[in-house]
């Protein structure tokens, strides 16, 4: 089959390998027919995150079942498919707790929960940027499409990672009427969490970026204020005084490597910790920050003295999607919120490699790339 392989520091190629294979009893394999690159893929083309070479990436991925094993029970050959980014095993204190994302049984290689396609680390499973994807626990580890939806592939798809991952986010943030919310981040994951901030009855969605393109898509689709923070020269201590002494909720849909300017901190020794930086400034006492943007490593220079000292509450990890995927699927069926405006190119498989380059240089006024096999 042909799948996006990860080749070194910005580099990744289509090549042929070999189809997935029934390896357990409850594993299915799905034929992809949709598949989303996420910012958290750059992290992998950046090498910011070790991965080894012909390592199959993504985990964004919907299709039709080809095949079942014999213990497969509420999925058969022929469903239509949402994948979550999570691995989740369905039995476990987690799995049944609604805290999926930390398996106890998906990841053999550390106490990390697992997700497709991103490196040995989070479980070792192959990714879903391929013509074929081996789904394990595939009862509890995917979405079934009902028979009756008429919703095209691209309504669906983001149900694998962004809609939810957005929704947690500013369901865990604790959003509530009439807060004030910053989110730090125009891409995918921002862009979403936006719409979600304003369902939950926010009164001032603020977005910070520095990509014009990607401030004017929030502005123009979800109606929030935007602030390019290349044109402030100390952003955190303005959206402090904007805000007439901070906002109530910051979320953080960077993340290490990003770009967002700060005040007075230098980045750490071995990562970018500017946008946490960003949101302590700009949060408000006994305000809450969330961190989404994935942080893989420890970082230098965190302000936990002044986060301790003005009693902010800290929130951050891997979104646990399974159990989100039904409630949000009906939220989209019943037109609550748009999840395709996101979406700026559709592009076939064997062009990965120009989408990843596209997708991180967010030149062509990209926003988010989804490709076809």
């Amino acid at each position: 089959m042909q799948a996006l392989t990860y080749q070194g520091k910005d580099h990744v190629e289509v090549k042929n390998v070999e189809a997935p294979k029934i390896q357990r009893g409850d594993d299915m394999i799905v034929r992809i027919t949709v598949t989303g690159i996420c910012g958290s893929d750059l992290h992998l083309y950046k090498n910011g995150i070790s991965l080894s070479e012909d390592y199959i990436i993504g985990h964004e991925p919907m299709g039709i079942v080809e095949e079942v094993g014999p213990e497969v029970k509420n999925v058969k050959k022929g469903d239509r498919v949402v994948i979550p980014f999570n691995v989740g095993c369905g039995d476990c204190f987690y799995c049944n707790n609604q805290m999926e994302s930390q398996c106890d049984n998906s990841n053999p290689h550390s106490d990390n929960g697992s997700l497709f396609g991103y490196s040995e680390q989070f479980g070792n499973y192959p990714g879903g940027q391929a013509e074929y994807l081996r789904v394990p626990y595939a009862d509890f580890t995917s979405f079934v499409v009902p028979e009756s939806s008429e919703l095209e592939d691209e309504n669906v798809l983001f149900l694998s990672d962004v809609v939810p991952t957005a929704y947690w986010s500013v369901e865990h943030s604790g959003v509530k009427q009439d807060d004030t919310v910053v989110i730090l981040g125009a891409g995918p994951i921002g862009l979403m969490a936006q719409k979600f901030a304003w369902i939950k009855g926010a009164k001032r969605v603020i977005s910070i970026d520095h990509v014009p393109h990607r401030l004017e898509h929030a502005k123009r689709t979800n109606n929030v204020e935007t602030y390019n923070f290349e044109e402030h020269d100390e952003i955190g201590g303005f959206l402090h005084q904007s805000t007439q002494g901070g906002a109530d909720v910051v979320i953080d849909c960077v993340g290490m490597d990003g770009t967002v300017a700060s005040s007075d901190h230098g980045p750490s020794n071995d990562q970018n910790i500017s946008p946490i930086i960003t949101a302590s400034e700009s949060v408000r006492k006994f305000g809450t920050i969330q961190l989404t943007g994935v942080y893989g490593i420890n970082a230098d220079n965190f302000p936990i003295g002044d986060l301790f000292g003005r009693n902010v509450s800290l929130k951050m990890g891997q979104a646990p999607v399974i159990h989100l995927m039904p409630e949000l699927y009906n939220m989209i069926e019943n037109n609550e919120f748009d999840p395709t405006d996101i979406i700026t190119h559709k592009m076939d498989l064997k062009d990965a490699p120009e989408a990843y380059d596209i997708f991180d240089k967010k030149s062509d006024n990209n926003i988010k790339v989804v490709l076809k096999p």
